[in-house]
């Protein structure tokens, strides 16, 4: 590696790829490397299963694409069609019944019988600031919200549904385990206060824009900040694992999107005690296991208007699924697990070969498991779903050892770089209103191990970016990152 960059790149998930556009647009020589031979991280698709069957290999469906502050500066919207299901996401229970988060969110209230207009209540005004919880939720934590409004209804609201009195507004059983639902996908304790906020986070944009799916796979938002890299400069180098920050050639600036343990193995003697003391201490959380399907027809659901939904949560009632999530976090595999599944095929009929479908699904289980969850996550599907084994063309089986073979960024199959615990939202990885920034000159971090945290948004990136081009470049001009005419996608 005998050439020199102004900044170089490690990791090219979308955190990774949004740190190489913004520098590449700053005016910068810019180099990415990435350890796979393919781009894309959490957001890669390939075929899996059976040819002509494409499956999202990490993230779905993307309730933060539409919202994130760096992807509307980018003008993702623009460079990539998303379909947005009228039904964000489906929560099926036993006897064919299941709550339906439809984008209206008064349309969801009214078929929610008796806890309607509490649903209603407890979203609307969270909804009606829907900008102001992105931008709270989306920033480094001890930052002054510019919403002062939407942070205290958000505040306010989580602490309800984060304590023992989560239940305390609801009457039946459909609203709570909808909420229950979405609160799961943080893999944390049930009920807790940072999975309260999660839920409530994911429940706003149901209700707001709802959650889109890119036409193409996820493997579509990775290729358009690719190819808006190459565009500017960008040189890519695949294939390379960087095992030492001494391999890399001289830079002013190192952006890396891994996590606290890789920092620490790469930088070696290079990094501070007291630093290294607190990547040391940075804390992972649950893992998961993950199964994609092929199929020769739709899920058969109980209810079938789950179909309309892009996303479906399974595990039954509220109860029961914190049950299961507890039981993970205490080490256990439970009989009936949470399960979330995703449909995009019903939508988006470049996933299958023409009347087929595919089905995403993983489950929660211990960090670092090895145990293979197809069956129970099969068994789940078949309680709301009578038949849907009969469906299944193949499948594909990853344990919480395999994802984390996968992508080393899922450390113990944990998809969300870092328990997203409350300590580790605020300060994450360290509490600094410039968290990015390492005390290594030019070395910065810029994974979801970073605020603001997991999710396919490209902010930790972004924001690394920012603080490189402050620090190491002496400019606080953000790029304009807007899409050329010929970068806008066709409709």
């Amino acid at each position: 590696m005998s050439e020199s960059y102004d900044a170089i790149i490690v990791g090219s998930g979308p955190n990774g790829l949004a740190a190489a556009v913004t520098l590449a647009r700053a005016g910068l020589s810019v180099a990415l490397y990435e350890r796979q031979n393919t781009l894309g991280g959490a957001a890669s698709t390939g075929e899996v299963t059976l040819p002509g069957f494409r499956h999202d290999l990490g993230s779905a469906v993307h309730p933060l694409a539409l919202q994130s502050w760096f992807f509307r500066e980018f003008g993702l919207e623009r460079r990539v069609r998303f379909v947005v299901p009228e039904v964000s996401f489906a929560h099926p229970l036993d006897g064919a019944r299941a709550g339906l988060a439809y984008r209206d969110l008064h349309r969801t209230a009214d078929a929610l019988g008796r806890d309607g207009a509490a649903y209603a209540r407890l979203l609307a005004p969270l909804v009606a600031h829907l900008r102001g919880v992105a931008d709270f939720t989306g920033n480094a934590l001890l930052r002054i919200p510019g919403d002062p409004l939407a942070a205290v209804f958000f505040g306010i609201r989580s602490l309800e549904q984060g304590g023992p009195w989560w239940n305390a507004r609801f009457r039946e059983d459909v609203a709570p385990a909808m909420i229950t639902g979405v609160s799961a996908h943080s893999i944390l304790p049930q009920p807790s206060l940072a999975a309260g906020g999660a839920g409530l986070v994911l429940a706003t944009y149901a209700h707001g824009r709802g959650w889109p799916i890119p036409v193409g796979g996820s493997q579509s938002i990775a290729d358009a900040m690719i190819s808006d890299f190459r565009a500017h400069g960008g040189a890519v180098h695949t294939g390379v694992d960087v095992a030492d920050l001494r391999q890399l050639p001289p830079a002013r600036a190192v952006l890396l999107d891994v996590t606290p343990r890789a920092l620490v193995r790469l930088a070696g003697d290079r990094m501070p005690w007291a630093y290294r003391r607190a990547m040391e201490r940075f804390r992972y959380g649950g893992g998961v296991a993950k199964v994609d399907f092929a199929l020769s027809d739709p899920v058969p659901w109980a209810d079938p208007d789950v179909a309309l939904a892009g996303t479906v949560h399974l595990g039954g009632t509220r109860a029961e699924i914190a049950a299961a999530e507890n039981a993970v976090l205490r080490g256990g595999h439970p009989d009936a697990p949470y399960v979330l599944a995703a449909q995009p095929s019903l939508f988006d009929t470049t996933r299958a070969p023409e009347g087929r479908h595919v089905l995403w699904a993983y489950t929660h289980v211990p960090a670092g498991s090895a145990a293979d969850r197809e069956e129970a996550v099969v068994a789940q599907i078949e309680r709301f779903a009578p038949g849907f084994r009969d469906t299944v063309l193949a499948s594909s089986s990853r344990t919480a050892v395999d994802v984390a073979t996968w992508n080393p960024n899922f450390p113990g199959g944990d998809i969300s770089a870092g328990a997203p615990s409350l300590p580790q939202l605020v300060g994450r990885p360290v509490y600094s209103p410039d968290p990015w920034r390492t005390p290594m000159p030019g070395i910065y971090l810029c994974s979801s191990s970073t605020s603001p945290g997991p999710g396919v948004h490209g902010l930790a990136g972004w924001q690394a970016a920012l603080s490189a081009l402050r620090h190491e470049f002496g400019t606080r001009l953000r790029p304009d990152l807007a899409p050329r005419d010929d970068q806008i996608a066709s409709v």
